[in-house]
């Protein structure tokens, strides 16, 4: 019980949705998903942590970058589940999308350049 739990607790706030749903589309930096969704560092690091402990996602260290990316399910099977069946939720949802489709034009040089 205590996993599923986790995975549904991760998963019931919005901006932590939207950081799975754009990492749907492609591997992101922390930078990346903060400007995609507006928030300060601390606060986009805070929710990576918690998706990463409910087995949603994994991250990788490429030098100074972590990538963020959906895990493969296999430490949950609630998070596989959830996984899953967010690929087909939400696509259409106003705030879903507007976030998404910025997610091809985030680039972290780009970004770093202009703080």
């Amino acid at each position: 019980m205590k996993e599923f739990i986790k995975v549904m607790k991760a998963l019931s706030d919005p901006n932590r949705v939207k950081i799975v749903k754009l990492l749907q589309r492609r591997e992101l930096c922390v930078c990346e998903i903060k400007e995609a969704l507006g928030l300060a560092q601390s606060t986009a690091s805070k929710h990576l942590r918690i998706l990463e402990n409910a087995g949603l996602i994994t991250f990788s260290k490429d030098g100074l970058w972590v990538n963020y990316r959906l895990a493969d399910g296999s430490e949950s099977p609630y998070a596989a589940n959830m996984l899953g069946n967010l690929r087909h939720w939400l696509e259409e949802e106003k705030d879903v999308a507007a976030v998404t489709s910025r997610a091809e034009a985030l680039d972290r040089f780009k970004i770093l350049n202009k703080n």
